[in-house]
């Protein structure tokens, strides 16, 4: 059980460290990783692997997306900012993808009554 710990401490401490460079924002590289373990602790029903595909590209995404977020709305902190947006960019994106594949472009041309 005393290493039951460690997948979760090396991540975080990978995180922190990375945080601490020059020219990285630290609020928002951990505000992403929070919301990129949100997404792989609420994800049960999918695969180890492609769990962590998740957790990569919403940790990405989330810090990508903070100073966008921050300029576009009333959120202030990027940290805040990179977590919501971590949590949701693969919610929103898979359902984006879902719909693309069911869309039929013929519907377009059709005469609606």
């Amino acid at each position: 059980m005393a290493g039951s710990h460690t997948p979760t401490a090396v991540p975080l401490t990978a995180v922190g460290i990375a945080s601490l460079a020059p020219g990285i924002d630290g609020n928002a590289l951990i505000g992403a990783f929070t919301g990129a373990a949100l997404v792989v602790v609420t994800s049960k029903e999918i695969s180890v692997g492609r769990r962590v595909v998740y957790m990569l590209i919403s940790l990405v995404m989330g810090y990508l997306a903070a100073p966008e977020i921050v300029n576009a709305t009333p959120i202030h902190s990027t940290g805040v900012a990179a977590f919501f947006a971590a949590a949701l960019v693969i919610t929103i994106t898979l359902r984006m993808i879902d719909r693309a594949r069911a869309w039929d472009p013929r519907s377009m041309f059709r005469n609606r009554e």
